[in-house]
């Protein structure tokens, strides 16, 4: 008799959700846009630094900086970066609650019912 045993990888899950998995290849699509536009000096210092996980040191040792240079970079990289993905999520959004139509009269209807008891 065969007794063939499967044992799964530990960090991989064994059915994956196909809504879950989409939301996150698109989210590391809008990051790794976003990323891709930082200027070249913080992009290289955030790549080492938030994607390798280098340290302070690692970073500054590999790219010939100051330790104080790196920490700054990464503060304006992180920084540029949470600008450039409140725009593209901000634009995203027009329509993607509408009012004024059928949804908002029955929110309406059901908060006005709610009240009246």
């Amino acid at each position: 008799m065969d007794e063939t045993r499967v044992i799964s990888f530990p960090d991989l899950a064994e059915t994956a959700d196909p809504e879950e998995e989409a939301a996150r290849s698109g989210a590391r699509r809008l990051l790794e846009r976003a990323i891709d536009n930082l200027p070249g000096e913080f992009r290289v210092v955030f790549t080492l630094r938030e994607i390798e996980g280098c340290s302070v040191e690692e970073t500054a040792e590999q790219l010939d900086l100051n330790p104080q240079t790196v920490r700054t970079r990464i503060f304006r990289a992180r920084r540029l970066l949470r600008a450039e993905l409140e725009k593209t999520i901000s634009s995203g959004m027009n329509g993607v609650f509408p009012f004024l139509g059928p949804r908002c009269a029955r929110v309406t209807e059901s908060v006005l019912a709610r009240l009246a008891l």
